[in-house]
């Protein structure tokens, strides 16, 4: 994902030093129940869509915002799938950062899945029985944004599952 420019500023004073940050993934279905994947450009691994609030902005509003530039797929917010720090993560050029995920269940309303940025080589819908190699980060997203259950919180009395 791009880095935006408040946190760029943000490491001008404090280095590489953990950064915690608010995060928004987006799981995305189509009417024919295909979830909607990136290849992304920084790993080459096929992956949920999500990114980073602006200052100010609502997380339905991030995910409606990252879909489209990653994507140029309109979509509506239909509910929080869930809520969970993730383990701090070292990018390549030291900077480390904690990410508190939110991520929701979306649905598309419009656009025709296609590169939208630099952020992704390709992207795609998958059924649900024929996705790519993803991570468990990704599985576990995409396995509780099917259930109809409410949303997940860790530290409930349930392990993460991918």
């Amino acid at each position: 994902m791009a880095t935006p420019d408040f946190i760029r500023d943000l490491r001008i004073a404090i280095g590489s030093e953990l950064l915690w940050l608010p995060g928004v993934t987006a799981v995305v279905f189509d009417d024919e129940g295909r979830v909607l994947l990136g290849k992304r450009a920084d790993n080459g691994c096929w992956a949920v869509i999500g990114g980073i609030p602006e200052p100010g902005e609502q997380p339905a509003e991030t995910a409606v915002r990252e879909v489209y530039e990653e994507t140029a797929v309109r979509v509506v917010a239909e509910r929080i799938v869930l809520v969970e720090s993730v383990p701090p993560v070292r990018y390549p050029n030291g900077d480390v950062c904690q990410f508190m995920d939110v991520t929701l269940r979306c649905r598309a309303v419009g656009g025709d899945a296609r590169v939208n940025d630099d952020e992704s080589l390709e992207v795609g819908w998958f059924t649900l029985d024929a996705l790519p190699e993803l991570d468990d980060y990704a599985l576990t997203r995409i396995k509780r944004a099917v259930e109809a259950g409410p949303s997940w919180f860790q530290g409930q009395g349930e392990a993460p599952q991918g």
